[in-house]
């Protein structure tokens, strides 16, 4: 009897010992692996259906959805209820339209430029029925941009918005020139070339189009073209198959979500985070999303009271901007309790939480086209990831190290990139295997190889290049540092340097110029930045370039400063040097150099003055 007792206080003791020692070493161990778990088991779930044959798309758990929850809301907007069924039953009737109206055929790809409003799913779905693939346009590109989307994807067809139809002025008989037939969401057209598709929807059946159209047996075929700027040139269509529609659609409920949730949609559906992970998480959970048509600080948490929001979509400039509205007595008079996004700085995110209410926010870290995701299960503060052995065990990843002057990676004497130690910063790379394909870009197998990089360890393999310089440190945390190449991001939107240089160098008496990015304190992201040399015999001109620059470039990318320049900085490699560039800012009181800022009431580029420099900085002039 007494040995028994020793045996099980021995017993005790060693679990106690053991509980304590994970707590101390391995804090996070329990809910890395059912986070872990739950995730793979979604996944190991997605390739058995493809083994079986029976793929189970985002469009055929909508239809599920609309058959269990018929008369559950699905989609509010604008104050209007639509519920499961609805959409299902106006997305039906395109559906037919577009089969004997449209003359659409399964395997063809239509080019989608809406805004956010519920018939861009219906749209969307309704495509997706007769078995065809959709491109989500940016709303904001226009001209050389939008043409270039055509042709990038494929594209024959063009379905285009009631408000966005004024957008296509200047390109229409380019479109009818390529034999692109324009339909536009209204009753009636100006244009004759401009088909209307209002009119033939009301008289269309609301019956099912034969399930055969839409029916696939691959999680590899793709449904999505998603534009996204990557890091050079024009828009490129990333290719979105069955299964990363999939993976992204589980991202809600992979941080808790269930179908008693409020989803709040303000981000614009042509991208991946609302499309994707919104309107597709929505959809596996069963839930009900609020869409709006854009984002309002003013009305976000007024929309979120009445409607009892639970879970919002955000971006880190979202969250600033929410933080700089006037404080009320109902700041923390909510239902909110999560928010699923990126880009949170920390300093936004601990105002955040102070201003309004401990909120679980859930850091999502992936590019379009990539073939890696982070998620900070964890929810700490500043980190956009976890990762751990078993991550890295099932998702191969390195960080490596990277030259930032002479812009290229740090390669050993056989020519190989190094791996960076726990705690610096490095270059994000994602092996590419049959675990974690990618899928690349459409039109250009050029395209795809330049998101490539080979024989990075080992003669062979290959790794996908985010772009992006994260950290990682001792507990297994990841951090987000800056980005390489010829991309910034501002107003949560991805600038492409090389797309805004082309234009740029469009005007008379511009040279050179070299574009990048700078940052500014309270604010998200970089702002454009161009530094330029002016052709001989030519002077500059503030107000031509911004009549150029306010015709040809999204307002998101447009210069915001001006950097005159008697000779450009080339890297060893005859690359233009930004680098030096983009730690210099833009401060009249440091630089020699001419600098003019963008400003819109006199409408063009005036010196940037230091009292104008200082208001930028505090924050009072809007940029």
């Amino acid at each position: 009897m007494t040995l028994s007792l020793g045996w099980l206080w021995a017993l005790a003791a060693g679990l106690f010992s053991g509980h304590v020692l994970q707590k101390l070493c391995f804090p996070y161990f329990w809910r890395d692996l059912w986070f872990l778990l739950k995730v793979v088991r979604y996944g190991v779930g997605l390739e058995l259906s493809a083994l079986t044959s029976s793929v189970c798309t985002v469009l055929e758990r909508f239809i599920q959805q609309a058959q269990r929850i018929p008369d559950k809301p699905f989609v509010i907007f604008e104050g209007g209820v639509h519920t499961y069924r609805d959409i299902e039953l106006r997305s039906n009737r395109l559906a037919n339209v577009f089969l004997q109206r449209v003359v659409l055929r399964k395997g063809d790809c239509i080019a989608l430029l809406m805004s956010n409003e519920p018939d861009f799913l219906c749209v969307w779905f309704g495509l997706a029925k007769v078995g065809c693939s959709v491109a989500f346009l940016n709303t904001n590109i226009r001209s050389r941009s939008l043409l270039h989307c055509f042709s990038s994807c494929g594209a024959k067809t063009l379905v285009v918005g009631s408000d966005l139809v004024d957008s296509l002025d200047g390109i229409l008989p380019s479109l009818l020139e390529d034999n692109i037939q324009v339909w536009a969401m209204t009753s009636h057209s100006e244009h004759p070339q401009v088909h209307t598709l209002l009119d033939k929807i009301a008289g269309a059946s609301d019956q099912p189009v034969p399930v055969e159209l839409r029916a696939t047996t691959s999680l590899k075929s793709p449904t999505l073209y998603i534009f996204t700027s990557g890091t050079t040139g024009l828009p490129k269509a990333a290719v979105i198959t069955h299964l990363q529609s999939l993976k992204a659609a589980a991202g809600f409920w992979a941080f808790g979500a269930t179908q008693e949730d409020v989803m709040y949609i303000c981000l614009p559906l042509y991208h991946s985070a609302a499309s994707l992970i919104g309107i597709g998480g929505t959809i596996k959970l069963g839930a009900t999303c609020i869409l709006k048509k854009k984002f309002s600080a003013s009305q976000f948490w007024k929309d979120c009271r009445k409607h009892d929001v639970t879970v919002f979509q955000y971006i880190g400039e979202l969250c600033r901007y929410l933080c700089n509205q006037p404080k009320t007595d109902e700041d923390k008079v909510h239902k909110v309790r999560m928010g699923v996004g990126n880009g949170l700085r920390q300093d936004v995110w601990r105002e955040f939480h102070s201003r309004f209410g401990n909120i679980q926010m859930c850091e999502v870290y992936g590019s379009t086209e990539g073939n890696l995701c982070f998620m900070n299960h964890v929810g700490k503060i500043g980190t956009v990831g976890r990762s751990n052995f078993f991550y890295r065990f099932l998702f191969k990843y390195d960080l490596i190290k990277y030259d930032m002057v002479k812009d290229e990676p740090v390669t050993d004497q056989n020519g190989f990139c190094q791996r960076v130690e726990r705690g610096e910063t490095g270059l994000l790379l994602s092996k590419v295997s049959a675990t974690s394909p990618f899928f690349g870009y459409a039109g250009s197998k050029q395209l795809t190889e330049k998101k490539l990089m080979r024989n990075v360890f080992v003669k062979g393999d290959a790794y996908f290049n985010t772009g992006d310089l994260m950290a990682e440190d001792q507990e297994g945390f990841i951090c987000f540092r800056d980005r390489v190449g010829d991309t910034f991001r501002w107003k949560g939107e991805n600038v492409a340097t090389t797309e805004v240089t082309e234009t740029l160098g469009l005007v008379d008496f511009i040279q050179e110029v070299n574009v990048y990015g700078v940052e500014i304190q309270g604010h998200e992201g970089r702002a454009g930045m161009a530094a330029m040399i002016v052709r001989p015999g030519h002077t500059f001109d503030g107000k031509k370039l911004f009549e150029h620059v306010l015709r040809e470039i999204p307002a998101y990318a447009r210069p915001l400063f001006i950097r005159l320049q008697e000779e450009m900085e080339m890297t060893s490699t005859f690359k233009q040097q930004k680098f030096q560039l983009v730690r210099s800012g833009f401060n009249p009181a440091t630089i020699s150099d001419l600098l003019y800022v963008l400003d819109y009431p006199q409408e063009s580029y005036i010196p940037l003055t230091d009292s104008i420099y200082k208001s930028i900085v505090a924050g009072e002039r809007k940029l």
